[in-house]
């Protein structure tokens, strides 16, 4: 099977319905996994994806389809596949997100906030925060101007040092999700866990 590196919804659904479908990889939080997700998806966070690519990718032999919530953080996890040789790697356009918005099934469960959504606000609370707060204490301001400098360069670098910290949180962790456990569903050993039919 040919595919460009990014592929749309519709071709994703077709894909699913094929004889070979590819493996579907959700590089979202176990949190926002549980929220909602493609049937058959596999969680593998973006964070245990980098730590344990070695030991993923020699599972990883038929095509592939990276999804988040919106698309950054899958093309993070296909650079990341791709510098380890994985060559049959590709992104669903607009995430989730394009996925739902086509009227596509997603399995769901607890209903949480996406990481992207925490991260506005947690920044807009310490930015507001230290505003307010310079009134009393001129020196906050500074704070506000650390968050906004943090901003720019998560835009520039793609990255979210913020995003990576609050995917730690036990609010965002959801069922276990570790290397082993990924692992052993890749290769069809797991009864149970994070992928869902």
């Amino acid at each position: 099977m040919t595919m460009t590196a990014t592929i749309d919804s519709q071709y994703l659904r077709d894909l699913l319905g094929s004889a070979r479908p590819p493996r579907v990889l959700d590089v979202r939080t176990p949190g926002e996994f549980e929220t909602a997700h493609i049937a058959g998806a596999y969680n593998v966070p973006l964070d245990l994806l980098r730590e344990h690519r070695d030991e993923i990718i020699k599972h990883l032999d038929e095509d592939v389809v990276l999804v988040c919530r919106s698309g950054q953080r899958a093309a993070q996890a296909e650079e990341t596949l791709r510098n380890a040789g994985l060559s049959n790697v590709h992104i669903l356009d607009g995430g989730i997100t394009a996925w739902e918005a086509n009227g596509f099934a997603v399995n769901r469960g607890t209903q949480r906030w996406d990481l992207e959504r925490q991260v506005r606000l947690v920044a807009g609370s310490i930015v507001v925060s230290s505003i307010l707060g310079s009134i009393a204490a001129p020196k906050l301001k500074w704070v506000a101007g650390a968050v906004g400098g943090g901003l720019a360069f998560a835009a520039l670098s793609n990255t979210c040092a913020m995003g990576t910290l609050l995917s730690k949180l036990p609010y965002n962790r959801g069922a276990a999700c570790d290397a082993p456990t990924i692992v052993s569903q890749l290769v069809g050993s797991a009864p149970t866990g994070r992928k869902v039919s």
